[in-house]
């Protein structure tokens, strides 16, 4: 296992970070994602520790609070050390049938940080992250909170999930001006197939060193090697009855057309390129894997040991890169001067 920090903390966390969105499962939209019981579960926990794994991932709505009940129990279960584990979990979607038990206020966050505690049976939490975009409640009261609760020692950590890159680095800039503590993450879609926040996220994060942590690495299981031109919807496929996230399929195809004899010169998966092409970009700092049985979780941890080459890294980027889009196309046209070695700035010609 390789390991990172955690954005620009001095905390390490391992580059595979177990998602336990399928612990418990339940009914409605929750038992399309997973029925991992208990016993699953441990078994599960086990085999990432086993491989050097320490850093868990769950959200008090999934499951409604069942997965963050489970993963703790699996902690105790197995005699795993607090100390020895990473856990993160999330904020905001609904809890309670109340107007107030949903979204990023101060009044949720309280109220909400305090179900997680005992849920997870601990007495903090490493990453705690807003799971969304909240439209009504203003960043600064957001931020405030989740300030208190570190000076409050229940959260050691602060990050974000799925927000737009604007408001991330505002909300740092807020941070650092009135030094509350600073969103050390973001949780976000990445995949080969969909590379969307490298047209502003990552140029963010290279300047203000924030943490990328990955959802969705395969995108819905589109990139595991089930899925092709001629089988778009196989069984006991999650993705096959939740089409999520949004992809471009046919641009999915070319890449699961490039990907597969790749998989094959390194006699694995599909999917375990398209996380080892994860793994080898600076940029990330842990990819979530949600794994339903031991055998999926092993082929999955295996990414970590898949070293890409040159020539395959420059195919699979190739494949999967973004179709130009304003401004981008714009910057390099007009920088060109800026950029070009023979040009000599003022003052500094040679005689």
């Amino acid at each position: 296992m390789q390991y990172k920090t955690l954005g620009d903390t001095g905390l390490l966390v391992s580059t595979i970070c177990f998602g336990c969105m399928t612990f418990h499962g339940g009914s409605g939209f929750w038992s399309k994602i997973g029925q991992v019981d208990q016993a699953g579960a441990d078994a599960l926990i086990k085999g990432s520790i086993d491989a050097g794994v320490n850093f868990f991932d769950t959200a008090d709505v999934y499951s409604e609070g069942e997965s963050e009940k489970t993963l703790g129990q699996s902690l105790k279960n197995l005699g795993i050390a607090r100390k020895d584990v990473v856990i993160a979990t999330k904020v905001f979607g609904r809890t309670g049938p109340g107007r107030n038990d949903v979204g990023a206020s101060r009044g949720h966050i309280m109220d909400a940080v305090e179900g997680s505690l005992k849920r997870l049976g601990t007495d903090h939490i490493d990453l705690y992250q807003i799971h969304g975009n909240d439209a009504v409640t203003p960043v600064e009261e957001t931020l405030r909170a989740l300030d208190t609760l570190v000076q409050q020692g229940k959260v050691r950590y602060i990050g974000a999930s799925n927000w737009e890159a604007w408001k991330l680095s505002r909300a740092i800039t807020i941070s650092e001006l009135k030094d509350y503590a600073r969103l050390d993450t973001l949780q976000a879609y990445y995949s080969i197939a969909g590379r969307d926040l490298e047209r502003e996220f990552v140029p963010m994060f290279q300047h203000t060193k924030t943490g990328l942590l990955v959802w969705s690495p395969l995108a819905g299981g589109l990139l595991s090697g089930k899925f092709s031109r001629e089988n778009q919807k196989p069984e006991d496929s999650r993705r096959s009855e939740f089409d999520f996230p949004v992809v471009d399929k046919e641009r999915a195809w070319r890449i699961l057309d490039i990907m597969r004899p790749i998989a094959e010169a390194h006699s694995c998966s599909p999917a375990r390129i398209a996380l080892a092409w994860l793994l080898h970009q600076p940029v990330v700092t842990s990819v979530i894997i949600g794994a339903k049985r031991p055998d999926q979780l092993q082929d999955n941890l295996a990414a970590v040991n898949v070293k890409l080459s040159l020539e395959e890294l420059q195919q699979l980027n190739q494949v999967s890169q973004l179709p130009p889009e304003y401004p981008g196309w714009m910057l390099p046209f007009q920088g060109a001067n800026r950029l070009d070695p023979n040009v000599v700035r003022p003052g500094t010609e040679t005689k």
